[in-house]
């Protein structure tokens, strides 16, 4: 805030509180009972006539002292412009201590879950209860209720993973987040290129295509796009680039979706939640996501944060 608009703020909140006084002892000078004193102009009906009567005493004080009230206020808390209170407060401190103590209370809970690796609590059904909570609660309204993503949001339940499924590596996704790059190509392949690479890639998951085309944009991938995803396609989970030779797709496999990946470009951001969470829950959040790639391995469906 500029201290012009800081002055302003402060100028106008104390000529408030200076017009609510004066509004109350303009209002208080005629004596209570002196009916002369108190009339108005306005009459009705003949000889029906308006009184100003002044404000009970007890009222009248109840008003000031709201009055002390709010200077007090303001002179604790902001409300003039930049000032920040003398007791230094803000909404930002307030979460942050309330924050705390709710982390201080929970802590017996997760004292249990922090001696654990994150496969003991993949297996231990009070740490998945917790953990389904948190997920219904923080990581639903993406992933799903259901864990299995829409369009630019992974898949957590198949076995395709854009980083990796170990342990530590899930931890660091969660929280601290991850941020994906597909740069567009447009400029460099021009529209010929792009369908050329498109028609390669879609050979890649048994998806017809034509055979000129393809053998064109294997050469245009080799040129531009082993680099990240490899020479056999199958990604790189050390940058997160994505397996192109599966059928798993995070944007979408059919041709519009990779012509916009490719000639666009694509930008993904999964949100740090430390901070937010707090290392213990973010463990936890861990390992459900590793139980339910376990389960895929086991003949259900599951994998973290994956997808082509």
């Amino acid at each position: 805030m500029t201290s012009g608009w800081s002055w302003f703020i402060a100028i106008v909140a104390l000529a408030n509180v200076a017009g609510a006084v004066w509004l109350l002892l303009a209002n208080g000078r005629a004596a209570a009972g002196d009916v002369a004193a108190n009339k108005t102009t306005h009459v009705w009906d003949q000889d029906l006539t308006e009184l100003n009567n002044p404000l009970p005493r007890w009222w009248f004080w109840l008003f000031i002292l709201t009055v002390i009230w709010g200077l007090g206020y303001l002179v604790l808390y902001p409300g003039l412009g930049a000032w920040q209170g003398t007791l230094g407060w803000s909404q930002a401190k307030q979460h942050a201590t309330e924050v705390h103590a709710a982390r201080e209370l929970q802590a017996p809970r997760y004292l249990r879950f922090a001696t654990m690796s994150l496969d003991q609590l993949a297996r231990d059904p009070d740490a998945m209860g917790e953990a389904r909570s948190l997920f219904a609660n923080g990581c639903a309204g993406c992933h799903g209720s259901d864990a299995r993503g829409a369009p630019g949001f992974p898949n957590l339940t198949d076995n395709d993973w854009l980083y990796g499924n170990a342990p530590e590596t899930l931890v660091a996704t969660i929280g601290a987040g991850r941020l994906g790059i597909m740069p567009g190509w447009q400029a460099v392949l021009t529209d010929a290129g792009v369908d050329e690479v498109i028609a390669y890639l879609q050979s890649l998951s048994s998806t017809p295509a034509n055979p000129g085309l393809v053998a064109a944009g294997a050469t245009r991938y080799a040129t531009f796009c082993v680099a990240c995803h490899g020479v056999d396609a199958r990604g790189n989970q050390v940058l997160g680039a994505p397996n192109l030779a599966d059928t798993i797709w995070l944007y979408g496999g059919d041709t519009g979706s990779l012509r916009t990946s490719i000639a666009v470009g694509r930008q993904n951001q999964m949100p740090a939640h430390e901070a937010l969470l707090g290392p213990d829950r973010v463990r936890l959040l861990a390992a459900y996501v590793l139980s339910l790639g376990q389960a895929a391995e086991g003949g259900g469906s599951n994998g973290p944060a994956g997808g082509g």
